[in-house]
């Protein structure tokens, strides 16, 4: 199942993105939602490590 979602971001950021998915040949709303699940895996892994340097000081 898939949800979808509308954002909007500055015209910069999506050329990015659109030059990201031409050279990658991936449709740029695969490699923007790649992209945010990459960073949602590397917050969650850092707030992993930050709790546990608070319980081993």
């Amino acid at each position: 199942m898939q949800v979808e979602v509308e954002l909007e971001v500055p015209d910069y950021v999506f050329d990015f993105y659109m030059q990201a998915a031409r050279r990658a040949g991936l449709p740029v709303q695969r490699v923007m939602a790649d992209a945010l699940f990459k960073l949602a895996g590397e917050l969650s892994l850092e707030a992993l490590h930050e709790k546990g340097k608070a319980f081993h000081p």
